[in-house]
């Protein structure tokens, strides 16, 4: 590579090709770890094992967030592959109809597949799955508050039958003090 003098900025095998077109997680907080220092540090034993421990953490740190980078990246491809599925589906509508009427199973018409009306329907589902699940979660929350009232009253009502035990005891004391001696 390097002895034909060719750039590798345009060599797409190589890492700088990868982070020059994006393919690959380049600005981040990370790398400000790995940068050259020129003053050597004098050896101690504790910093030693909190460095070991810091790169471990900060190796942990850069698998996550390349694994988001690379997952942010593949949602525009796969969200790109349906479109080109829902668009080849309608293209070759002829194809799917000639299927169906070999099998005398199902009669389809480009009027019953509307992409639209599709999307629309995906999206109420979509809906009402999250109004579900909020609805759950707030009967969640308020048989969790219900309990915890249930709770405090119980703890209110040991408090007063221990105030009352302790009052008849006051009582007692002095009499029984009185007939020990």
């Amino acid at each position: 590579m390097f002895n034909r003098k060719k750039n590798p900025r345009k060599l797409k095998w190589t890492k700088a090709f990868r982070k020059a077109a994006g393919k690959e997680l380049t600005v981040d907080p990370i790398f400000e770890f790995e940068k050259h220092r020129h003053e050597p540090a004098q050896y101690n034993r504790e910093l030693w094992q909190k460095s070991i421990d810091a790169m471990k953490k900060v190796s942990d740190i850069r698998k996550k967030r390349e694994a988001t980078f690379i997952n942010r990246r593949l949602k525009v491809g796969k969200v790109l592959a349906k479109e080109q599925d829902y668009k080849e589906v309608q293209e070759d509508l002829c194809m799917i109809r000639s299927v169906a009427a070999k099998g005398n199973k199902m009669k389809l018409d480009s009027k019953e597949i509307n992409l639209d009306a599709l999307r629309e329907k995906i999206k109420q589902r979509k809906l009402e799955k999250k109004i579900q699940q909020q609805a759950e979660d707030v009967n969640m929350d308020l048989s969790i508050v219900e309990e915890k009232i249930k709770q405090r009253k119980q703890k209110k009502k040991i408090q007063q039958e221990a105030e009352v035990n302790m009052d008849s005891m006051e009582e007692n004391e002095p009499e029984r003090l009185l007939e020990e001696n």
